[in-house]
């Protein structure tokens, strides 16, 4: 097994994070119990512009969905992986094409040699890591359920 402990450095995912503004979600499902439509809901959420990728839809999250990353107008600087890990180069070389700053594969979404695309590509690649997690982790919004109660929990009942 590869070591991914390289694509997974906590400081590299905060930067990410803290410096991305636009998001090509490659996978996005327009089914609501799918995992990528709850990550693209949750980022939209929280102030990012999610740009869905998906051949097969015309529009998700109300938002005019392109069947392939060359089709994306403007920039993008996270492109956020839910597919097999066998597309995942193909992929990457998009994102390289299109000047995208990172490649971020999502859980079990596990390709070195996409990676080595994106590096000598001059991306930063985040990889078996789930943004919508991390990026509850790191704005301190992480619940049990996954969201934001905005409920201050350490205080107890009755106490003013």
């Amino acid at each position: 097994m590869t070591d991914l402990a390289r694509y997974q450095d906590p400081l590299t995912i905060q930067r990410v994070l803290h410096t991305a503004a636009t998001i090509a979600i490659v996978g996005l499902s327009g089914n609501e119990l799918r995992a990528s439509n709850f990550v693209g809901y949750y980022l939209k959420r929280h102030g990012y512009s999610v740009i869905p990728v998906n051949p097969r839809e015309t529009e998700i999250l109300g938002v005019r969905c392109y069947p392939s990353l060359s089709e994306v107008p403007g920039p993008v600087d996270i492109v956020d992986v839910f597919r097999a890990p066998a597309a995942v180069p193909q992929i990457a070389r998009e994102a390289v094409a299109i000047g995208a700053g990172t490649l971020w594969c999502q859980f079990g979404v596990i390709s070195i040699e996409a990676a080595q695309i994106a590096e000598d590509g001059g991306m930063t690649v985040i990889m078996d890591r789930c943004l919508k997690v991390e990026h509850a982790r790191y704005a301190g919004r992480m619940h049990w359920l996954g969201f934001n109660t905005q409920r201050i929990t350490s205080v107890r009942a009755g106490l003013q």
